[in-house]
């Protein structure tokens, strides 16, 4: 392939334009609106998928639990759970296509590797918690709270950026290079 295709000297592609992503992402919340009804998101289709992974290991265990027994015998049979595989699946695609998939850590010169990984498991465990006990996540308290204006979505994200660009300071030690 040319360097043209492939970016520069046969390198990884450049990313998308972010406005064009923007628009593109709009439209699919649009299409979820109007096809289902509901919003985007994607804490949902995780839990869904870790109440499969119960029902597998301890199915009455988990049929009897308050939190996975709600979803029954089927927690998959759900649109947020196709959603999220095919954000998973399109990702890889994307970064097959744009030769930008390989098996790396990204860190600044002052992290280890496993320090990185350690605040990066620590970050998705409160995230993730934090997500199910508000019963959603950021992506849909951002993208179909925000499409819909209302004002506890935009203050979460008000809040949320706030507290992320405070907590950078806890760990930007470790991305100075």
């Amino acid at each position: 392939m040319s360097a043209d295709a492939n970016g520069p000297q046969g390198g990884p592609k450049p990313y998308a334009n972010p406005y064009l992503a923007g628009i593109l992402l709009g439209l699919v919340l649009l299409a979820s609106f109007v096809t289902l009804g509901a919003g985007l998101g994607a804490s949902g289709g995780i839990a869904r998928i870790a109440a499969w992974v119960s029902l597998g290991v301890a199915n009455s265990h988990t049929l009897g639990s308050q939190y996975f027994g709600r979803w029954g015998a089927e927690p998959l049979d759900y649109y947020l759970v196709f959603m999220f595989v095919g954000t998973v699946a399109g990702a890889l695609f994307s970064a097959l296509l744009a030769n930008r998939a390989r098996i790396q850590v990204e860190r600044g010169a002052a992290a280890s590797v496993g320090r990185r990984l350690g605040y990066a498991l620590a970050g998705g465990v409160l995230v993730g918690f934090a997500s199910r006990l508000a019963q959603g996540c950021t992506s849909g308290q951002a993208l179909s709270g925000g499409a819909l204006m209302l004002t506890g979505s935009l203050v979460f994200m008000l809040c949320l950026f706030a507290s992320g660009y405070a907590a950078a300071w806890f760990v930007r030690g470790q991305w100075h290079d």
